[in-house]
C-alpha cells in the first residue's frame, strides 16, 4: 500500500502545489485504487504518475470546496476512454450526486461503465472482508468529514517448518490447515491446523482528513491510526487566522497526532502564501510536538 500526494496545496493551485488529491494504492491488497478528493487538474497529475485510471475503484470526497471537487467531472469522463470499464463508486457529503450529474448531462458526457454516488448519511462509509471505512463530521462551515480506512487482520503465517518435521508436505492439504482445519495424516496422526498459524498481523489504519479548525471529532478518526493525514494550512504564529478560516495550523495538527497516540503524521494542504522553501520550517514546528512528521509534496509517495 501506498499513498501518493496528486496534490497538496490549499485553495488555488500554485506553481509547487496543485490544489488536493491524494491516491491510496492497493493493488496487492485487492487489484485497485482509491482517490481522496479531486481538485482541479488530478487527472493532468495524475499523467505524471504511475496511476492508471482503469484501476480507480473508488473515490472519497471530504467536502464539496472547489479545490477538493473540481477536478471531477473531467476524471470521471477520461476513465472511460482510458480502459475503464468497471464500477467506480463515489463517496460524498449531501449535494455531491447533484454536482457530479449535471456536470455530466450539461456536458454531454456518457460514461461506458456504471458510475454510484453514495451521499454519506452515517459513519460506516463502506465494509467488506478485507477494508472497513468510517467518518467523522469535522468543522469547517461547510459539511466536511475525515475518513479512517481500517485494514482487517491478517492470519498469521503457517509453520511450514513444524509441519515438515512431522512429515507433512506441502499441497492442498496445507489450505486445510492453513484455515486451522484438523486433518488426519495417511498414518493416522491428526494434526489440528490451528496449532500451526502463527500470530494475526494486526491490519494498517490510515486517518485522512478533510479541511478543518481543531473539533473533538478529529480523535476519533486518528486514534491509534498507523498514518494521519491532516491538513496544516498555517503556520503556527498564524492561528487566529486559521480559526477564522475554519482550517489548522502545524501545531494543532501535530498535537492531534500526539494525542491520537499515532505512528506518523504528514501534513499536507499547504496556503499558497508558503513556498517550497517554507516547507522545511513548517514540518520542524510539529517535529516539536509530534517527532515522526512529514510535509507532503507533490507526487510524494509514503509506504505504509
Amino acid at each position: 500500500m501506498e499513498l501518493i500526494f496528486l496534490g497538496t496545496g490549499a485553495g488555488v493551485p500554485s506553481k509547487g502545489r496543485n490544489v488536493t488529491a491524494i491516491a491510496l494504492t492497493m493493488l496487492n491488497e485487492r487489484n485497485s485504487i482509491w482517490l481522496f478528493d479531486c481538485g482541479e487538474a488530478t487527472q493532468h497529475q495524475i499523467l505524471r504518475s504511475s496511476i492508471k485510471l482503469s484501476k480507480l475503484e473508488k473515490i472519497f470526497i471530504t467536502h464539496l470546496h472547489g479545490d477538493h471537487i473540481f477536478g471531477l467531472p473531467g476524471l470521471l469522463s477520461s476513465r472511460s476512454f482510458q480502459g475503464g470499464e468497471t464500477a467506480l463508486t463515489v463517496y460524498g457529503p449531501v449535494g455531491l450526486a447533484n454536482y457530479i450529474r449535471t456536470s455530466l448531462a450539461v456536458s454531454g458526457a456518457h460514461l461506458k461503465y456504471p458510475l454510484e454516488i453514495v451521499e454519506i448519511e452515517d459513519e460506516l462509509v463502506f465494509e467488506d472482508a478485507t477494508f472497513r471505512v468510517t467518518c467523522k463530521e469535522l468543522e469547517h462551515g461547510i459539511l466536511s468529514y475525515g475518513y479512517r480506512i481500517e485494514e482487517a487482520d491478517k492470519a498469521g503465517a503457517l509453520d511450514a517448518a513444524g509441519l515438515a518435521a512431522l512429515g507433512v508436505k506441502p499441497g492442498p492439504i496445507f489450505k486445510e490447515l492453513k484455515e486451522g482445519k484438523t486433518v488426519t495424516l495417511e498414518d493416522g496422526t491428526v494434526v489440528n491446523g490451528s496449532a500451526f498459524i502463527g500470530p494475526s498481523k494486526k491490519g494498517r489504519v490510515i486517518a485522512i482528513f478533510g479541511d478543518t479548525k481543531v473539533t473533538p471529532n478529529e480523535l476519533a478518526v486518528a486514534r491509534h491510526a498507523d498514518v494521519v493525514v491532516h491538513e496544516a494550512t498555517f503556520a503556527a504564529d498564524m492561528g487566529d487566522m486559521a480559526g477564522e478560516y475554519m482550517h489548522s495550523t502545524t501545531l494543532e495538527a501535530a498535537t492531534l497526532a500526539k494525542n491520537a497516540e499515532a505512528k506518523q503524521l504528514i501534513i499536507t494542504h499547504i496556503s499558497s502564501r508558503y513556498s517550497r522553501d517554507d516547507n522545511q520550517s513548517l514540518v520542524d514546528e510539529c517535529r516539536t510536538i509530534f517527532p515522526n512528521t512529514e510535509i507532503a509534496t507533490d507526487f510524494a509517495i509514503f509506504e505504509l
